[in-house]
């Protein structure tokens, strides 16, 4: 059965500003009338754009929300988990004054944020879920503690997973470091020695005695490490690190195993910004020119669904020149897959799609 996706697009009249429609867009789609926010602790999944990158969403889009939501009687607030990778994100302090930087902060969006995976990434809770790849997933605890689930996703390309939507936004963004680790790594993780300055901390936040420290550098015992990752979180110089070792099509569905943790017996929404789509993640700290012009807003309970509709309405788009898309070669009719052809983003939906999450039917309502 098609699910429901309300779209509209970023025209506006003197009567109507952006936030304004929407604000229309989301209660249309039933926001308001499907879940019920009264006395609710609701999180709100964003990305908050590593400094340097400007394609992230502003947070004036982030501000309707919260004030649908305190107007139902929520208690909301924005969340995002640390990331793997050496940048501004990496830590709770540093994430915050990221996000502050970004203007995500409680004067511009009227809510606070909170970093879901604790100071160094490693407070998690274990999510039971038993997939094809992931038997428990590693959770962010801020946001497993919310009793509802807003993911509010910048729509654009991906290095890794063909685009970033609501799936990845899910999955990956809700991942602890070491769930992050799990997602991108089939191994466990591993010592730069070039960048370990032998100060232990790894081996003592160890549980099961895999790290040893031998003429100031540290070294893994892969029998004894379990992919815990908390070694990752805890290393003051980004020198464990995972090994990024995974297919991508097996990342992929281990994104959406993550993101069905996220969701699963609790009240979701979704929306999904498709603007400044740039071919790369907001990970990144640059943005490259839009691959295709700014398309519009969407939103829907299926996540699914509002993957499939943003990547369907993107590969209509004409690919703006002066573009990385227009300068490589176009053999598929998909930008995504023509932007990074190592990646495939049908894996991921069609693994949710197998998991429960939602239908890759939908029928596009216009408002």
């Amino acid at each position: 059965m098609a699910s429901k996706v309300y779209f509209t697009n970023f025209r506006t009249t003197y009567r109507e500003n952006l936030p304004q429609k929407l604000a229309r867009l989301v209660k249309k789609a039933g926001i308001l009338e499907g879940i019920d926010f009264e006395n609710k602790y609701t999180a709100i999944k964003i990305h908050f754009g590593e400094p340097g990158n400007l394609a992230y969403l502003r947070p004036n889009y982030a501000k309707v929300i919260v004030d649908l939501i305190k107007g139902a009687g929520g208690k909301v607030f924005l969340t995002d988990c640390n990331t793997l990778y050496v940048g501004r994100r990496k830590n709770a302090l540093d994430h915050l004054e990221a996000a502050y930087e970004n203007g995500y902060n409680p004067f511009t969006t009227g809510c606070h944020v909170i970093i879901a995976d604790g100071l160094k990434g490693t407070d998690e809770v274990l999510v039971p879920i038993d997939g094809d790849y992931v038997k428990e997933a590693k959770i962010g605890r801020a946001v497993m503690d919310a009793d509802i689930v807003i993911s509010m996703n910048h729509f654009k390309g991906h290095e890794a997973t063909g685009f970033g939507g609501a799936l990845k936004n899910l999955g990956m963004g809700c991942g602890s470091r070491a769930g992050k680790m799990e997602m991108h790594s089939a191994g466990k993780p591993v010592v730069l020695k070039g960048q370990c300055v032998g100060c232990g901390a790894c081996a003592k936040i160890c549980a099961h005695s895999a790290i040893t420290i031998a003429d100031k550098k540290a070294s893994i015992d892969h029998n004894k490490c379990v992919g815990c990752g908390r070694c990752i979180g805890i290393c003051p110089m980004d020198a464990a690190v995972a090994a990024n070792d995974e297919s991508n099509d097996i990342l992929n569905c281990k994104i959406a195993e993550y993101a069905l943790a996220v969701i699963k017996d609790r009240p979701n929404f979704h929306i999904s910004l498709v603007v400044d789509v740039s071919p790369n993640c907001d990970c990144h700290a640059e943005n490259d020119v839009p691959i295709v012009p700014n398309v519009g807003m969407f939103a829907s309970f299926d996540p699914v669904a509002l993957d499939v509709a943003c990547a369907d309405a993107v590969n209509r788009q004409s690919v703006i020149s002066g573009s990385v898309l227009d300068e490589l070669p176009k053999p598929h009719n998909d930008h995504f897959t023509n932007s990074h052809p190592e990646t495939n983003w049908r894996s991921a939906v069609d693994h949710a799609v197998k998991l429960g999450m939602g239908s890759k039917e939908y029928e596009l309502i216009e408002i």
